[in-house]
């Protein structure tokens, strides 16, 4: 193999295979300096303002002279003087292709009354308001097969009790956009189908009350979805009590299930890149396309997100958008964006993180590139909103926060039933309900912290399997994994605290 990879002929730099020493020679250029693994070479000498490209794609623009065979990054290229506002081409639906052929694989689902299919069977404690965050948290200690085995030996189909607690639900606008979005993304999780069934705890002043939360998503208390608050029921020790009770009283139900032959049209994966490096869109990200290929073509779905990470990028969605008002969709999200971060003075290349820049990527334009690879080459069909529902099939966009706990918690709330997650640098997640595959995107992180990642995408790079093959791999993982195989995350227990609804307004 070679020390490099190029990605595209007309780009102006090479991606390291490996860290290079000054004086190597890279296609007859000598390397000026210390080029670490997953990091950019010039292949040409570049003046001051000059474009510079990965992908074939703009990632960026010289701040000083660069001479052929040196090191690129943070000290020599950013956003330029209009912090990346350049003419991107939408071409709205230039790229829309047939639908492809449809194909049949099934995977063991527990299939709902209502139709739907669930990956999981877990019983969920969702807390309305940071206040009753405790008392939910003990109600599911309660059930904890580490801390008390015997709670649920009678109950082998389940998967566990878990509480989703969070830090707001008070101290912001009763009718805002955060209120709107906390509860919308409430009422994803307890009709998810990963749930059986769902106990909600409030404290009973805060401002997401709960007869309201239940009026605007349209719920209604049942033997599936149980409500109470703190003050209601006399204090803590008999809120634990009671909610100990009316699990107690769901277990039976719940437990009553089994797995069967089901249909991959009822997978609807999240897509998450969390510690992103200079690989990510080299390796994991393009693999995990196409798993995403293979599953539309089974008729299941697939949500990418992180709109600040899809920035620069856009207008290679844009051109896949069946219809003109899904692509003009996605641009008033980014446009949104822009507003957003401006006046919380920030900006968009605020992202990406400190671990994002160490492992190889310089600008928010050049990650956002390699994140949407994630997404495959299949048509989109729809554009999305935090945590609304996801009803399309196929491929489709979720506007989200980059932040990964956030970013899937709207996805969950949407109806994933599965997450598939790449890293670079390594990443510490996991999901409830839905579990999480984890994509390694070197060989040296899977070698490092394999007992935290699920597929080694870096073969690629290592030159041992293709982008193809380990999307066939990826592919098989899921149907897998849908089956009820444990995932490396669930196997350390992740998933209760990763649990993020959006914040977005004041905070009063």
């Amino acid at each position: 193999m070679t020390p490099f990879i190029r990605l595209h002929p007309d780009d102006d730099v090479l991606i390291a295979r490996q860290q290079l020493l000054s004086g190597t020679s890279v296609e007859g250029i000598p390397i000026k300096g210390l080029i670490p693994a997953g990091h950019k070479i010039s292949t040409h000498a570049i003046a001051p303002g000059e474009a510079v490209r990965r992908y074939n794609q703009v990632i960026g623009f010289a701040s000083k002279p660069i001479a052929a065979g040196e090191h690129i990054h943070t000290h020599n290229l950013d956003m330029g003087p209009n912090k990346g506002d350049f003419a991107r081409d939408y071409a709205i639906g230039a790229d829309v292709k047939p639908e492809p052929a449809r194909r049949e694989a099934t995977f063991m689902g527990i299939k709902r009354a209502d139709g739907r299919v669930a990956t999981r069977n877990y019983i969920g404690i969702l807390s309305s308001v940071n206040c009753s965050a405790t008392a939910a948290r003990a109600i599911a200690d309660h059930f904890s097969r580490q801390n008390h085995p015997a709670a649920l030996a009678n109950f082998p189909n389940v998967d566990g009790v878990v509480a989703l607690t969070h830090g707001t639900g008070c101290g912001m606008d009763t009718d805002g956009l955060g209120m709107q979005i906390l509860q919308r993304t409430l009422a994803g999780y307890a009709t998810h189908a990963n749930f059986a069934a769902v106990l909600v705890v409030g404290l009973g002043c805060e401002s997401n009350q709960i007869n309201a939360w239940l009026a605007n998503s349209s719920l209604r208390e049942g033997d599936t979805l149980r409500v109470f608050s703190i003050q209601d029921t006399g204090g803590t020790a008999k809120t634990v009590a009671k909610g100990i009770a009316l699990i107690n009283d769901m277990l039976p139900q719940a437990n009553a299930v089994k797995r069967e032959p089901c249909s991959a049209a009822h997978i609807a994966i999240g897509l998450q890149c969390g510690g992103s490096d200079g690989y990510s869109g080299i390796s994991a990200n393009p693999a995990l396309g196409a798993a995403v290929d293979l599953l539309v073509a089974h008729g299941g779905t697939a949500i990418l997100s992180e709109t600040p990470e899809i920035y620069g990028a856009e207008h290679l969605l844009t051109r896949r958008a069946v219809k003109p008002d899904v692509a003009e969709k996605l641009i008033k999200r980014i446009k949104w964006w822009e507003h957003y971060t401006q006046i919380n003075d920030g900006e968009m290349n605020n992202n990406p993180s400190p671990g994002n820049k160490a492992g190889g990527l310089t600008t928010i334009l050049e990650k956002s590139l390699g994140a949407v690879a994630k997404g495959g080459t299949t048509n989109l069909q729809a554009v999305y909103e935090y945590a609304e529902q996801v009803v399309a099939h196929g491929f489709v966009y979720m506007d989200t926060p980059g932040y990964d706990p956030v970013s899937a918690t709207g996805q969950v709330a949407g109806g994933a039933n599965l997450i598939c997650f790449t890293t670079g640098r390594g990443s510490a997640y996991g999901c409830a309900p839905s579990p999480s595959l984890k994509l390694s995107t070197n060989s040296a992180l899977w070698r490092k912290q394999e007992d935290d990642m699920d597929i080694n995408c870096g073969e690629i790079i290592d030159g041992s399997s293709t982008v193809a093959e380990m999307g066939q791999r990826i592919f098989e993982r899921v149907l897998a994994t849908a089956s009820g195989e444990k995932s490396k995350s669930e196997s350390h227990g992740y998933g209760q605290n990763e649990f993020v609804p959006w914040q977005v307004g004041a905070v009063m």
